[in-house]
């Protein structure tokens, strides 16, 4: 089931994300949608059912699996998305900085696109995001008497950036990115734990695994992933979504991981906020420790250590 948050989301961010789940006649529908929303937005549901090669029926379907309740209700979202999306560009120099990376872009338009990939996976992120599944994730670490941070690949560094973030302000937070202490470690957890699992595709086996045994030992499980339907949901007691998209030669994993880190920002100020004077104190404290380790820069440019390290 589509969140209320959700359906208020760009159609595009929603079927994207939903795409992998789909029935195979479904996807069709999707990618005829995806490359064309403004076409389509104009057409009429025979003239897509036709381009996807599939029945009326089917795209009727689709529509409400991707949350809306008919073609129509479809084809106006789509008109009200491309009517944003040109807004935007016209706000753009470069109205192709969407586009995928071509073989004939010169090193100033590869910048810009990815740029723009970035940008944009953190706009649509937020915009998606759910506020009554973040409410219920920062209450639940806010509470915990320990959290463990599972990612594997890219995936893992984001683990670490939440560690670093909880540890700043004096919680338990562990990540883990091998499969074996990943899942001794979810072992041990228990009620009144939060495990945390990070997975762009969701369908990371060893994630998944280590997510499914922290929740079968009686901890919170939380999912933060690019495809809600996807199998790390179904050990997720609470959900969290990004959405970037994929383009040519992987540019868009940087903006899978800029996504992820925007939420788990998000996650971690929610938890400081209820911990407000404690937080604040483990900051300045951290802050100080590692005071000393930083080089002063004088006017002249030059370098020395911090007295206190000299």
């Amino acid at each position: 089931m589509i969140s209320s948050s959700s359906t208020e989301s760009s159609p595009l961010v929603r079927i994207r994300s939903l795409l992998p789940g789909l029935a195979r006649a479904e996807q069709r529908v999707a990618h005829v949608v995806l490359e064309d929303p403004a076409g389509v937005s104009r057409r009429s549901i025979t003239e897509v059912a036709d381009a996807a090669g599939t029945s009326e029926t089917t795209v009727t379907r689709f529509c409400k699996a991707v949350g809306v309740s008919g073609y129509p209700e479809l084809r106006i979202a789509l008109a009200a998305d491309t009517a944003r999306a040109a807004a935007r560009s016209d706000r753009d120099l470069d109205r192709d900085l969407g586009g995928e990376i071509g073989p004939s872009d010169d090193l100033r338009q590869i910048v810009g696109k990815v740029a723009f990939a970035d940008t944009r996976a953190v706009e649509e992120t937020a915009e998606q995001l759910d506020m009554a599944s973040l409410e219920r994730v920062v209450h639940a670490i806010a509470g915990a008497g320990r959290v463990d941070v599972y990612g594997v690949g890219a995936s893992a560094f984001v683990a670490l950036d939440l560690q670093q973030k909880l540890h700043r302000i004096g919680r338990v937070c562990f990540a883990w990115s091998d499969t074996h202490i990943m899942l001794t470690s979810a072992a041990v957890l228990r009620r009144g734990d939060v495990a945390v699992g990070i997975s762009h595709t969701g369908a990371t086996t060893d994630t998944v695994e280590a997510l499914r045994e922290a929740r079968e030992r009686g901890a919170t499980t939380v999912a933060l992933t690019n495809f809600p339907r996807s199998p790390i949901t179904e050990v997720a007691d609470h959900v969290l979504t990004t959405a970037a998209r994929e383009t040519t030669f992987r540019s868009g994993a940087t903006a899978s991981r800029i996504a992820q880190l925007t939420v788990i920002d998000c996650v971690f100020i929610g938890v400081a906020q209820r911990h407000m004077d404690s937080a604040l104190a483990a900051l300045d404290t951290t802050y100080s420790a590692v005071g000393s380790h930083r080089l002063e820069v004088r006017q002249d440019g030059r370098r020395r250590p911090k007295e206190g390290n000299e």
